[in-house]
C-alpha cells in the first residue's frame, strides 16, 4: 500500500527517505503531512537548536524553554495571529479564535 518516497529537507536542503512504514505510523496518527525535515534536523528542532546538516548532534531535551512564535496575518478575520511555525504562505493561518471555530479542528 505504501511505498518509499524521497522527500527534500526544508532546512539543509538534503534528500531523505520518506519510509513505507514512517507513512504507516503518519497515517494511523491520523497526519496528513508529509514530514518537510530530515530525522536530523526534525532531531535538532526538538532539542531547540538550528542544525545545518552533517552529523548526529544535538540529540536531547529542550529544557523547558519557551516555544517561538510567529505573527501571521489571520486568513479567515485579518487579524494578527501568533503560531509556533514559520508560516510558508502556501497554506492557510488562523489566530486563535477562527482557528477554535472551525468544526474540523474540534
Amino acid at each position: 500500500m505504501y511505498q518509499d518516497e524521497k522527500l527534500n529537507c526544508v532546512d539543509c536542503s538534503r534528500e531523505f527517505t520518506f519510509t513505507a512504514g514512517e507513512q504507516e505510523f503518519y497515517a494511523a496518527k491520523g497526519f496528513q503531512n508529509k514530514p518537510n525535515r530530515c530525522p536530523d534536523c526534525r532531531a535538532a528542532r526538538k532539542a531547540g537548536q538550528s542544525h545545518s546538516g552533517g552529523g548526529r548532534g544535538g540529540y536531547g531535551g529542550g529544557g523547558g524553554r519557551e516555544r517561538e512564535m510567529f505573527k501571521a496575518t489571520c486568513s479567515q478575520c485579518g487579524g494578527v495571529a501568533e503560531v509556533p511555525f514559520q508560516p510558508r504562505g502556501d497554506k492557510p493561518v488562523y489566530c486563535r479564535d477562527c482557528f477554535a471555530s472551525k468544526p474540523s479542528y474540534r
